[in-house]
């Protein structure tokens, strides 16, 4: 994977995650509009250290893991404003960072393998079962599928899937929600997701 451009956030994107964003600063009006001509994505980071609206003299600190963003849909509201839907593809892990005179973050990063197609185990299934009901119970309500948390297909039953899922809908660290994105075995990441839920609550 060559140089991509960065967004660092005060979020996590997780693979096939859903990702609406205004975007005004210009160093990402330019990014956005580059990777919306050659039909490129952009890498998602989260933030360690500094603000998603660049400073003065701010220093800028980004997490080792990110994941790539594919612009599904886009509008150009005002001549500096555009709205962009965005969905997680693939993670990475930044090997060398850059940041450019006008604040664009560039980096060379190694690609961390999509996780691989595992049910989920029936020790967990009360996770999957849980987050089904989320699903139906938004769809009872009415709300148009483009503006639901998840996006479809609803992949219940595979183990990667929901725990991403939860991951994004759980009120957690961003230290934490960064360590689950990097964990590359699915089934311990819906284990380590269980837990949290049990924890809360959410669970019997």
């Amino acid at each position: 994977m060559s140089a991509i451009p960065l967004f660092p956030l005060h979020t996590v994107l997780y693979p096939d995650g859903y990702l609406p964003l205004q975007i005004f600063e210009v160093r990402y009006l330019d990014m956005v509009k580059r990777c919306i001509e050659h039909k490129e994505d952009f890498g998602v980071v989260a933030l360690v250290q500094g603000d998603e609206v660049r400073k003065p003299d701010q220093h800028e600190t980004l997490c080792a893991v990110g994941t790539m963003a594919h612009i599904g849909e886009w509008k150009a509201i005002l001549p500096g404003l555009m709205q962009v839907r965005c969905s997680g593809r693939r993670r990475f892990r930044i090997v060398t960072a850059e940041q450019l005179k006008h604040g664009l973050w560039m980096a060379d990063v190694s690609p961390i393998e999509d996780d691989m197609t595992v049910p989920v185990p029936s020790d967990q299934q009360d996770v999957a079962d849980s987050l089904g009901i989320l699903i139906q119970t938004l769809q009872e309500r009415g709300i148009p599928t483009g503006q639901m948390p998840m996006q479809a297909p609803y992949r219940l039953q595979e183990a990667g899937w929901v725990a991403n899922r939860w991951c994004e809908l759980l009120r957690l660290s961003l230290a934490q929600k960064q360590l689950l994105l990097a964990q590359e075995n699915p089934v311990l990441r819906l284990e380590l997701v269980q837990d949290v839920m049990v924890e809360h609550g959410l669970l019997n």
